[in-house]
């Protein structure tokens, strides 16, 4: 008997935080308000005591109800992170990455300068630069010439 009234104290104060934060937090309750009329919308498009195939049917045919149902599912989402105070992933090492990339092949694919480029890098990447080597091994001093 102790040890479930342990139990209880226990998941109670582990829900507490939550609970406080679902009874100040306004836009959790604008999201549970948007989450439950989606769901209303689909529960009335689905009323008048139709048969079980109608009904699944209509489910799988009808797309604002499934419009309804990924608000729903959105909008429950959004609760459940604002509840639980999850940040949302900022990605900003993506877009970085993404844009260097962009620039790269712009660089690399360019009808004017990419040939030389491209020769440049692959000079520079191949270049074995042992010790008392100075320069690119056909003697030149690597400097970016131009091929036509």
């Amino acid at each position: 008997m102790a040890a479930t009234r342990e139990r209880v104290v226990s998941a109670a104060g582990t829900a507490r935080p939550y609970v406080q934060r679902a009874l100040t937090d306004e836009e959790f309750r604008q999201n549970l308000r948007d989450a439950f009329a989606a769901a209303r919308a689909i529960y009335e498009g689905l009323g008048g005591g139709r048969g079980l195939t109608s009904v699944a049917s209509q489910v799988a045919e009808d797309e604002e109800i499934h419009s309804n149902l990924r608000r729903a599912i959105r909008e429950l989402r959004q609760a459940a992170d604002r509840i639980q105070e999850r940040e949302q992933p900022s990605h900003t090492f993506r877009k970085i990455a993404l844009l260097a990339t962009g620039v790269a092949i712009g660089i690399f694919f360019n009808p004017f300068t990419g040939r030389s480029t491209r020769t440049w890098v692959r000079a520079k990447a191949t270049r074995s630069s042992g010790p008392g080597q100075t320069g690119s091994p056909n003697g030149s001093s690597g400097e970016l010439r131009a091929s036509a």
